[in-house]
């Protein structure tokens, strides 16, 4: 896929949307809050669920929902994570292509909230539909009480 995209981009790899080096400023806030989601996602996880065991291998990978640390207040912080690193390259660099691809992974980031989503209320039943009715997808509910605190 990468190649694919490679080759479907290249003619316009150089083509800059504006020029200017105070972008960065944003882009390099953007790019540490997505290490920072990175990081936080993966608390509370244990290695094989970081991994996907339980979605490849589910009888033999842990199944458990976690709604603790930062998935009190985002259900999907990798997805924002991704968002706030591409969005960071694009800002920063002024890419035509980066603000392409960016708005492609946008796009494909949905669906596989969705699929994710779906996938998770088979799994999980009624505690998870609970839980995706208290706490967003992907904007985090910063002003509201925690889900710990509305329970």
């Amino acid at each position: 896929m990468w190649i694919a995209l490679g080759i479907t981009t290249a003619p316009w790899r150089h083509v800059l949307i504006y020029n200017t080096g105070w972008t960065w400023i944003p882009a390099a806030i953007l790019f540490f809050t997505g290490l920072w989601l990175y990081k936080s996602s993966g608390e509370h996880f244990s290695g094989p669920q970081l991994i996907g065991v339980a979605e490849l291998l589910p009888s033999q990978g842990e199944q458990r929902l976690v709604i603790s640390g930062i998935r009190d207040r985002i259900r999907h912080p990798v997805y924002l994570g991704h968002l706030c690193e591409m969005l960071a390259w694009s800002i920063g660099t002024a890419f035509a292509v980066a603000y392409a691809l960016t708005a492609f992974a946008a796009v494909t980031g949905v669906i596989m909230i969705r699929l994710e989503d779906k996938e998770l209320e088979q799994r999980f039943g009624e505690e998870y539909r609970r839980y995706r009715s208290h706490v967003p997808a992907l904007i985090p509910s910063l002003w509201k009480p925690s889900l710990a605190q509305r329970q």
